[in-house]
């Protein structure tokens, strides 16, 4: 079977795969309020920007994932700039992580993960309510961040397998 390598345009398309993914997530901003799920919610943008930005990091262009944050934040409405920074806070500390890591391992990149969506959730929880008077409740960023942090492991497999695609 060839590889992807020598399909030419496909091979292309399918390396830019995660890039476009992020860009339809972020203008598609889907949530599960006609499932009628009222505590239910997770962050598809932080765990795809943190995997390939410590996995694939050579085809996941840091300025298209601050363009995507600008996106986001039109589409949401939030002030322009907030998702911008919090997707480079996350490749910043996903560049750090990767640097000081001997033996990557997943239950380790997970729980730094955790910890990453904390920060970047209270950060712009604080900058939302202290700077742009916005009325926010803690619960839904809590909710947020917990099942961000439980769906990172099922797309984790997801994003291997893709990955194993590409470099075969």
């Amino acid at each position: 079977m060839p590889s992807l390598t020598t399909k030419g345009s496909f091979s292309k398309i399918y390396s830019l795969a995660p890039i476009i993914i992020l860009f339809i997530s972020v203008l598609n901003e889907f949530d599960f309020n006609y499932l009628n799920l009222e505590y239910f919610s997770f962050n598809f943008p932080f765990i795809l920007i943190f995997y390939f930005t410590l996995k694939d990091f050579k085809h996941f262009d840091y300025f298209l994932v601050f363009i995507a944050g600008l996106i986001n934040d039109t589409v949401v409405g939030l002030p322009l700039g907030i998702s911008s920074l919090s997707y480079t806070l996350i490749c910043i500390s996903t560049s750090y992580l990767r640097n000081i890591t001997i033996r990557p391992h997943p239950i380790k990149d997970w729980f730094f993960f955790l910890f990453v969506i904390s920060l970047i959730n209270s950060i712009s929880y604080s900058v939302l309510t202290l700077f742009f008077s916005y009325t926010l409740i803690l619960e839904n960023y809590l909710i947020n961040n917990f099942f961000t942090f439980l769906f990172y492991i099922v797309f984790l497999n997801i994003f291997k397998y893709y990955l194993k695609g590409v470099n075969d």
